[in-house]
């Protein structure tokens, strides 16, 4: 018989709560935050390649200030719209605001980056593309990810499929209430993968980083063309849909057809 990994971690990373607030610093929690300062460090670096070491530090604050907004309104009120039940919504609409119970979809979030981006742009005259502040956010925005999946997996939730592989987990309190069975790491693959685009990224950065669009558009191509991918071992998380593709293949299409037109369009 294999001996599959028995997975049940404590969420919270200090046990006790926190004054005024009455709650945990959760791991999710602080594994966001990780990730957003790190992606603060990695822009300050990106942004070397067109301004100067004193302004980057003024920039790249500005930067992850709007990307962070737009990440976390974005993925909420993604979740709330293609995941969770509208009737239940209804009937306590507060619960959108909630953001520590969980509920955070990447592609709504990507949707909240663009428009932020672009309130960004407004704000800079136009100095810089569009594209080219697109292309600076994305690069961190891949290691940002790799904080949220790993944060996915101390929840226990965005489950796999049951599997029997011999490096299958067990996840004892599984977020939706389903059985404790051997199930694919999903959270896992995708932590692992977005880390490789992650590095893709930074290697091409030098080569890349002038030709506004192109790093963008590898990105959308890389991260959701694996996230359409890995869907086939996820269970489907939203109500809405009961087709052959899951609610995460059918919003990515979209990204990865815009990632296609970006490179097209650079290589003409």
């Amino acid at each position: 018989m294999l001996a599959y990994l028995y997975w049940d971690p404590d969420p919270a990373l200090v046990p006790f709560n926190l004054p005024f607030l009455g709650r945990p610093i959760l791991w999710y929690g602080f594994l966001f935050a990780l990730g957003f300062f790190v992606a603060y460090w990695i822009l300050r670096y990106l942004l070397l390649s067109f301004v100067s070491k004193a302004e980057s530090k003024k920039v790249a604050e500005r930067f992850t200030f709007y990307a962070m907004v737009g990440t976390i309104v974005g993925a909420r009120l993604g979740d709330v719209l293609f995941y969770q039940s509208w009737s239940k919504i209804a009937r306590d609409p507060l619960s959108i605001f909630k953001v520590w119970e969980g509920g955070l979809a990447s592609h709504g979030g990507a949707i909240g980056i663009f428009i932020a981006l672009y309130f960004l742009y407004r704000s800079y005259d136009k100095k810089h593309s569009y594209l080219r502040l697109l292309d600076l956010v994305v690069v961190p925005t891949a290691f940002v990810a790799v904080c949220i999946r790993i944060g996915n997996f101390i929840n226990q939730e965005i489950l796999g499929t049951v599997s029997s592989v011999p490096w299958a987990v067990i996840f004892a309190h599984p977020a939706d209430k389903s059985l404790p069975i051997p199930r694919h790491p999903v959270q896992l693959y995708e932590a692992g993968f977005y880390l490789l685009a992650f590095a893709i990224l930074m290697l091409l950065w030098k080569k890349w980083c002038r030709k506004d669009g192109k790093i963008a558009g590898l990105f959308f191509i890389l991260i959701f063309g694996f996230r359409f991918f890995i869907e086939f071992f996820k269970v489907e998380q939203s109500s809405y849909v009961n087709t052959t593709l899951t609610m995460g293949q059918y919003l990515s299409i979209p990204l990865i057809a815009l990632g296609c037109f970006l490179l097209w369009i650079k290589r003409k």
